[in-house]
C-alpha cells in the first residue's frame, strides 16, 4: 500500500472536458499523473463511486466548497478519483457542478486504485473492485499526506482535513 514519501504510480487516467480549451480537446483524454503533478501541489482524493450518497452529498461539494482556501493554502489542483469511466466522471462533474474546480478524473481500470494498494472489493454489493475512500497532498507526485478511511466512515478524506494539513 502505498505510504508517505512514495511516488503516486506512473498511470493515466482519463478526463472527460465538455469545452475544448488550449491543449485539453472535447472528450475522453488522458492524464499522465507523472507528468500532471510534476511541480505541482495537488489535493487528490478517491472515492468508491461516482454518484453514490456519502460521495455525492459530503465528498465532492466540501472540495468544492474549500477550492479558494485550498488554492490560498498552495494546492495548485484537486482531483477527485474514481473507478468510473471518464464519461461517467464528466456527467458527475456538470452534477457536481465543480466547474473547473475539482478535476474528475476516471480510473476506468482500476490502474491508479491498484497502483496505491488503495482498492475496496465490492463485488459482493454488485459494484465490483472499487477504489477506497481516501485523501491525500501530493507534492511533485510524492505523498505528502495521505488519511485514509476506515470501511463505510467518512472522518478522515474530507476537504476540512486536508486543508488543515495544507496549510501545516
Amino acid at each position: 500500500m502505498i505510504k508517505v514519501g512514495d511516488k503516486l504510480p506512473a498511470v493515466k487516467l482519463m478526463e472527460y472536458v465538455d469545452v475544448a480549451t488550449e491543449g485539453c480537446s472535447v472528450g475522453p483524454n488522458p492524464v499522465d499523473v507523472a507528468a500532471a503533478t510534476q511541480g505541482k501541489t495537488i489535493a487528490l482524493f478517491g472515492l468508491p463511486g461516482a454518484f453514490t450518497p456519502t460521495c455525492s452529498a459530503k465528498h465532492v461539494p466540501g472540495y468544492v466548497a474549500k477550492f479558494d482556501e485550498l488554492k490560498a493554502a498552495g494546492v495548485d489542483e484537486i482531483w477527485c478519483v474514481s473507478v468510473n469511466d471518464a464519461f461517467v466522471m464528466g456527467a458527475w462533474a456538470r452534477d457536481q457542478k465543480t466547474d473547473n474546480k475539482v478535476r474528475m478524473l476516471g480510473d476506468g481500470s482500476a490502474d491508479f486504485a491498484k497502483g496505491t494498494g488503495l482498492t475496496l472489493d465490492l463485488t459482493a454489493r454488485g459494484m465490483g473492485l472499487r477504489a477506497n475512500r481516501f485523501s491525500m497532498l501530493v507534492k511533485d507526485g510524492v505523498v505528502k499526506t495521505l488519511n485514509i478511511e476506515a470501511p463505510g466512515k467518512f472522518e478522515v478524506s474530507d476537504a476540512d482535513t486536508l486543508l488543515a494539513q495544507a496549510k501545516a
